[in-house]
């Protein structure tokens, strides 16, 4: 099999279809493109997500913290705590794990987010460490979210820039082939990125002022969690690929690389769909947050717009960063 997720047709057949409700209590429930679980608790929705990270090395901890954070956010719920896994082979050193686990500590702090509880263990199942983040979130019980809540008419908004986080992996953990295309200076922005990968601000303001439907963008990049969000709303789109903005520094290595940046991971950046666009952009400037409206929600396909050329837009099976991290 391929490496990287399973695809939507087996995640589908294999996993979804054999998952079959039978708790009222249960609010929300697994599907392409809802990543979080929701489960009613006296007034109020507990939000539960779990990720794990694989595909990089050096900001594992951050990253740990931030994509399972980023789901719970993107129902419009707060995170408040975590559960963490690390499966650590026997090769690694004790000063690794402490330093992944202070990035974990120190990220989790700066969210207001307490580590809870976990499992550590020492194990050659598994060839690097390998860290799975559980987070739990709260909403109040009207004011949950999910990808499925699309509207058409709806602005789509993307907050951020596309491609963040795969440009801060491949800044860290492949630096002889990005010193090729990157100066010093550019690198050192790249890896900065790191820092910026929480979007749990832009979710709880979205939310407050009336979003439909989120996703954060994760593997398979910003067309696939706008795909992913139609999927789970049963809706179609317009994106305009020209007004989705792109640092200067990815489009540089993902050229010398030859990948897609509009299909590389990206997390920090979130898929807003919104009644009014413009003031979505607008209270995210305000908070210091970039923003864009790049497209439309609408009946039928998905299709995306570039230069005045019309395509439809095909699901992506494998993320850019599996044809360059090993």
């Amino acid at each position: 099999m391929q490496i990287g997720k399973l695809t939507n047709k087996e995640l589908d057949e294999i996993i979804l279809s054999n998952i079959k409700p039978f708790r009222d209590d249960v609010v929300l429930r697994p599907g392409i493109g809802i990543d979080c679980g929701g489960v009613k608790i006296g007034g109020e929705i507990c939000m539960l997500s779990s990720d794990p990270i694989t595909a990089a090395s050096k900001d594992a901890g951050k990253l740990a913290v931030h994509v399972s954070c980023n789901d719970v956010a993107a129902t419009g719920a707060e995170p408040i705590a975590m559960l963490v896994t690390m499966l650590i082979p026997p090769e690694s050193t004790i000063e690794k794990i402490r330093e992944l686990f202070e990035q974990m500590q120190m990220t989790a702090k700066e969210l207001n987010v307490e580590i809870i509880g976990g499992h550590t263990e020492i194990t050659d199942s598994v060839n690097k460490i390998v860290i799975c983040s559980t987070v739990l979130g709260k909403a109040k019980e009207q004011k949950y979210l999910s990808a499925a809540g699309a509207q058409v008419g709806d602005s789509i908004v993307l907050t951020k820039f596309a491609a963040m986080e795969g440009t801060a992996i491949i800044a860290s953990d492949l630096e002889n082939e990005a010193k090729k295309a990157l100066t010093d200076e550019e690198l050192k922005r790249c890896r900065s990125l790191a820092d910026r990968i929480s979007v749990v601000k832009e979710g709880l303001i979205a939310a407050e002022i009336g979003a439909s439907a989120m996703h954060d963008v994760t593997e398979g990049g910003v067309l696939q969690a706008v795909w992913e969000l139609c999927r789970a709303s049963e809706c179609g789109a317009v994106i305009n690929l020209d007004k989705i903005p792109i640092l200067d520094e990815t489009k540089k290595l993902c050229s010398a690389l030859n990948i897609d940046p509009l299909r590389l991971i990206s997390s920090g950046c979130m898929i807003i769909s919104i009644k009014d666009g413009q003031n979505c952009v607008n209270e995210m400037h305000k908070n210091g947050i970039p923003a864009s409206i790049v497209g439309k929600i609408k009946e039928g396909n998905i299709i995306t717009v570039s230069d005045g050329n019309i395509s439809p837009l095909i699901p992506q099976e494998r993320d850019e960063i599996y044809k360059i991290i090993k």
